[in-house]
C-alpha cells in the first residue's frame, strides 16, 4: 500500500468533468508533484486530498485509510497555502503553535516543537514577531513552520511561491528541498511552473483539460514525453516541433520537401506503427547544433539572439520552419541575418502521431 494512492479520480461541476480519470499512487517519503497549466484540474485534485472538496466518483487512500470522503481533521495532513493564511493578530510563534493548540496538545509540547521548527527554518529571531513585520519569503517560513510543527502523514503545497520574486523563489525552492531531505515527509506540491516541477519531485504528475498526460520522475517526463502537449510544456525554450509526413512506400519522413533523419529504432517504430501518416518530428533546442553551412543536413537564417549568460536561444528561420537552438556562450558568434548550417543526432529526435498526439516508439 503505497502513502497516497488516487483512483480512477472524477470531479463534475453541473455537466462539466473537471477531472476525468485520475490514477496515481505514491510511496512514503516521496516528492510528488502536480504541474500543468490554469484549469487543468491540479487545484481542485489537491483540494480532494486535503479534504476540502469530494470526488464525484472514485476513491483517495493515505496509507491503508480510504479517506475519500473524511474529513479535513481525520486525514493526518498539513497544507501550506498560495496565500500563507497567517493571522495577523498572533506572533510568529502563535501561528505555529496554533494547529497544535486546537488538537489540545500540551504547552510544553507545543514550545517545543515552536523551537524545533524554528531552528530548521532559521526563524528563531522572528518568533515575537507579527505577520505585518515580515517580508515575503518570511512569511512562506512561517507557514511551512506550522505545517512541519504537525509531523503529519502528508504535506501538501498549494503554489506556495507564485507570491514572491524570481530571486527569493530560487532560494525558497532549495530550502523546500532541503527541508524535505531532512524530513522525508511525503509530499505534494501544486505549480504551474516547469522548472520547479523539474527542480524539486521525485515523480511528476503532468496535467492537462482534468486529463492525466504522463506521470513519471523528471528524467522520464523531459526524456520521454508521452504526449506532444509534454513535450511543449515541459522544458526552456520549448521543444521545437516540425510538421512532417510519411510519403507512401517509404519508411521516413519529409517536411515541406526536406527528408528527415532517423534512427534505426524510429524507422522501426515507425514501420509498426498504426496511426496516420502526418507526423511530428520534435527536437530540443540543446539537441540543434550550429555548424558550418557546407555539409549541413539543413540550413537557416538567425532571426533574433536571446542571450542568458552562460548560453544563447539561436532563433533560426528554416525551410522547415521557425527552430530555436541553445548554445552555450554569452554571445555565440552569430550576428541576426547570419546564415548557418544545423546538425543534430537523429537518436534525440521525438516522434509524435498528429492524431492522437501520443508518442511514437
Amino acid at each position: 500500500m503505497g502513502a497516497l494512492s488516487i483512483r480512477n479520480v472524477r470531479k463534475a461541476y453541473g455537466g462539466h468533468e473537471i477531472l476525468k480519470g485520475i490514477d496515481i499512487e505514491i510511496e512514503a517519503g516521496e516528492f510528488l508533484i502536480l504541474v500543468g497549466p490554469s484549469g487543468c484540474g491540479k487545484s481542485t485534485l489537491l483540494s480532494m486530498i486535503a479534504g476540502l472538496d469530494t470526488p464525484t466518483s472514485g476513491n483517495i487512500l493515505i496509507g491503508d485509510q480510504d479517506v475519500t470522503f473524511a474529513p479535513p481533521k481525520d486525514r493526518d495532513i498539513a497544507m501550506v497555502f498560495q496565500s500563507y493564511a497567517l493571522y495577523p493578530s498572533m506572533n510568529v510563534a502563535e501561528n505555529i503553535a496554533f494547529g497544535l493548540e486546537m488538537r489540545k496538545v500540551p504547552k510544553a509540547e507545543r514550545e517545543a516543537a515552536v523551537a524545533r521548527v524554528a531552528k530548521m527554518l532559521q526563524i528563531e529571531h522572528l518568533l515575537k514577531r507579527k505577520p505585518g513585520q515580515l517580508s515575503g519569503g518570511q512569511h512562506q517560513r512561517v507557514a511551512m513552520g506550522r505545517a512541519l510543527a504537525r509531523n503529519p502523514k502528508l504535506f501538501l503545497f498549494d503554489e506556495p511561491l507564485s507570491n514572491l520574486d524570481a530571486k527569493l523563489r530560487v532560494e525558497m525552492r532549495a530550502e523546500i528541498k532541503l527541508l524535505h531531505q531532512r524530513t522525508r515527509t511525503t509530499t505534494v506540491y501544486v505549480t504551474h511552473d516547469q522548472v520547479e516541477a523539474m527542480t524539486l519531485g521525485d515523480r511528476i504528475a503532468v496535467m492537462k483539460d482534468g486529463v492525466l498526460q504522463q506521470f513519471g520522475s523528471p528524467d522520464d517526463i523531459y526524456s520521454r514525453p508521452a504526449t506532444k502537449f509534454v513535450a511543449e510544456f515541459i522544458g526552456s525554450p520549448a521543444m521545437n516541433m516540425v510538421k512532417a509526413h510519411r510519403p507512401v512506400g517509404t519508411g521516413g519522413l519529409v517536411a515541406h520537401g526536406v527528408s528527415l533523419p532517423l534512427s534505426e529504432g524510429q524507422v522501426a517504430a515507425l514501420a509498426q506503427h498504426q496511426g496516420g501518416s502526418e507526423v511530428t518530428y520534435g527536437l530540443r533546442p540543446e539537441s540543434l547544433s550550429i555548424a558550418a553551412t557546407e555539409g549541413a543536413p539543413l540550413q537557416g537564417s538567425v532571426t533574433m539572439l536571446e542571450p542568458t549568460g552562460p548560453e544563447t536561444y539561436v532563433f533560426l528561420d528554416t525551410p522547415i520552419g521557425a527552430l530555436v537552438s541553445r548554445v552555450a556562450g554569452p554571445r555565440a558568434n552569430l550576428a541576426v541575418g547570419q546564415q548557418v548550417g544545423l546538425r543534430w543526432d537523429a537518436a534525440e529526435a521525438h516522434l509524435f502521431d498528429d492524431q492522437t498526439d501520443r508518442r511514437i516508439g
